[in-house]
């Protein structure tokens, strides 16, 4: 698979999705009708080192990853109990070799936050992840409304009473 095929299939079958491109990585954003600046992020697609992002080493060439934020209940089932987050410029202790293609495995960086990578997956391995991108989407779909909701209620306190 490619960056573009996955990118396109995210946007293509899941409601509400916004893309956004920068600095060598594509950002999925659950945002229906671009009612927020961004929206809330479920999933990226990644194609080069970041300056305090080098572990998964993407600047070899063709290779990309795809970042998607689960559940506590996932992570944990999938990988155990979530590591602690890494000093400033490191990385995650799991024992995971970061630059593995086609694996499922915790976010280099970000597992401490229940995020998990998968480097330039194939077809089928796509498919089996489908189901977490599934839940990444839900889980960003219930804090978009809460977020839209918080919103209104600002704009509605914010509106002097016209009684």
């Amino acid at each position: 698979m490619k960056p573009e095929n996955i990118i396109k299939y995210i946007t293509e079958n899941f409601h509400g999705v916004s893309p956004k491109s920068s600095w060598g990585e594509t950002s999925l954003f659950y945002n229906p009708g671009k009612v927020l600046p961004n929206g809330v992020y479920f999933c990226t697609i990644k194609e080069n080192n970041g300056e305090n992002d080098k572990s998964a080493e993407l600047d070899r060439a063709g290779i990309f990853r795809v970042s998607i934020g689960i559940n506590k209940n996932s992570y944990e089932k999938l990988f155990g109990a979530k590591p602690p987050r890494p000093a400033k410029g490191g990385i995650i202790n799991t024992g995971h070799d970061f630059t593995e293609l086609n694996t499922l495995m915790p976010h280099p960086i970000y597992g401490w936050m229940n995020w998990v990578q998968i480097l330039n997956p194939s077809e089928s391995t796509f498919t089996e992840i489908l189901p977490l991108i599934k839940e990444a989407h839900a889980s960003a779909a219930a804090k978009f409304s809460k977020k839209n909701i918080n919103k209104r209620l600002q704009r509605v306190s914010a509106t002097p009473d016209n009684v």
